[in-house]
């Protein structure tokens, strides 16, 4: 049987349910500080569609529960990390990907791709990164006040990795429409019946899938100097990604690495916007504030909500025991707000000191392979955004996507 705590369970809801994450955000603070209170982990009940049992999960919301599962891989399994209950057949070819894996496909698929988007090609990047921000900005004065999202914060990723990848700017609108679709199948704006959801991910993702499986075939026959040739070719001890690993690598980069980004560029607006003494101290000096104001910004935006772990067997952590099977999420928004690592953790501080947040998943394996390239995009946007226009603000509230995975914004307008 697995734990629960003394508190009935009962009293706690799904905290997976995108419902819980639309709830005024005042009650989300009190409810993750209450169970942060408690004595050892709470097991939240689910009744799923579909599943003729009442079952659950260990809600880890302290930062040093989520550090020790995140530090024991042998103990905890990642696979199917990024879902409720696991994958479907049907998705398992674009979502097996190695943030679904252990090791050994894990390490494997991490050191054949780490080549490729290790801290090695970060000047190569930021080049790339300076460039198109100095061009969106220039579209964005050309344009005026307006849209935040689609032209600023969406385009910085989805440029930045499609100029890296040889992927042509007509296509961005394409990569932007299906990772919508992806990330928010349950928010009526992206899909508007509820019942297609399911569907209409499956299709994104195979489109997506098909999208890249032909520019792996364009490469193989003509290899260009692009990231996409890079992954396809034959490596120098002869390991090299196939299509299928090419296609589930792909998706999560358009996932994890263009939606993370633009989502902590959305909450960045709305967080300067929200406390100009932070604006007005990181304009006097850029260069000197950008690396905590980043740290904070991810810290307090926390893009990722979550990640699903497994136990592979019996096993203690932390004084709490855990049975083999057990599920367990690790709420990374909870672990960044927490009182014991972050003082005063609700206070928006550029100048915070240490700031281990675990937006990038804390430590481990399964540490954000690309966090640098997301630190390096957001400095470079706001360097050249608040240079250019420094009375930049966002008007009126943001609107949150309606999900529980991402923290995501999907509607925001600026002024300037």
């Amino acid at each position: 049987m697995p734990i629960t705590d003394s508190k009935p369970a009962a009293t706690f809801p799904d905290l997976v349910d995108p419902s819980f994450w639309a709830r005024p955000h005042a009650e989300r603070v009190a409810l993750f500080e209450e169970m942060r209170g408690l004595p050892r982990p709470a097991f939240i009940r689910q009744n799923m569609p579909g599943v003729p049992w009442t079952f659950g999960y260990h809600a880890l919301v302290k930062y040093a529960d989520i550090v020790e599962v995140s530090r024991r891989p042998q103990d905890f399994s990642s696979n199917g990390a990024t879902t409720i209950i696991g994958l479907p057949p049907e998705l398992d070819e674009y979502y097996g990907s190695m943030i679904n894996m252990d090791n050994p496909e894990h390490s494997r698929l991490r050191r054949i791709v780490s080549r490729s988007f290790g801290r090695n090609m970060i000047p190569e990047f930021e080049a790339v990164a300076t460039r198109t921000a100095r061009r969106i900005i220039d579209e964005l004065i050309a344009r005026g006040p307006g849209d935040f999202i689609r032209p600023v914060a969406a385009e910085m990723p989805i440029a930045v990795l499609s100029d890296m990848m040889g992927i042509p700017a007509e296509d961005h609108d394409f990569l932007f429409d299906r990772s919508n679709t992806i990330v928010g199948p349950l928010d009526p704006d992206y899909v508007p019946d509820r019942a297609d959801s399911e569907r209409a991910v499956i299709d994104a993702s195979r489109e997506l899938g098909d999208y890249i499986a032909g520019l792996r075939a364009e490469r193989l026959a003509a290899p260009g100097n692009d990231l996409i040739t890079k992954l396809v070719q034959v490596q120098a001890d002869g390991e090299q990604l196939t299509r299928q690993e090419l296609v589930s690598f792909f998706i999560l980069l358009v996932i994890a690495g263009m939606e993370t980004t633009r989502n902590a560029i959305s909450h960045a607006l709305v967080l300067l916007t929200e406390h100009p003494e932070q604006k007005q101290l990181l304009l006097s000096d850029f260069d000197t504030h950008a690396p905590n104001a980043v740290e904070e910004i991810l810290r307090v935006s926390t893009p990722i909500n979550w990640m699903r772990r497994v136990a592979t067997r019996d096993c203690d952590m932390n004084g709490h025991r855990f049975r083999r099977g057990d599920r367990i999420f690790l709420f990374y928004w909870s672990g960044n707000r927490d009182e014991s690592v972050f003082p005063d953790p609700y206070r928006f501080d550029i100048t915070r000191g240490t700031n281990a947040h675990v937006t990038f998943g804390a430590v481990g394996p399964h540490v954000c392979l690309g966090a640098h390239l997301a630190r390096m995009e957001i400095t470079v946007l706001y360097r050249e955004l608040l240079a250019a226009l420094p009375q930049i603000h966002a008007v009126g509230q943001p609107r949150r996507l309606d999900s529980s995975f991402i923290e995501g914004i999907k509607h925001l307008h600026c002024a300037f």
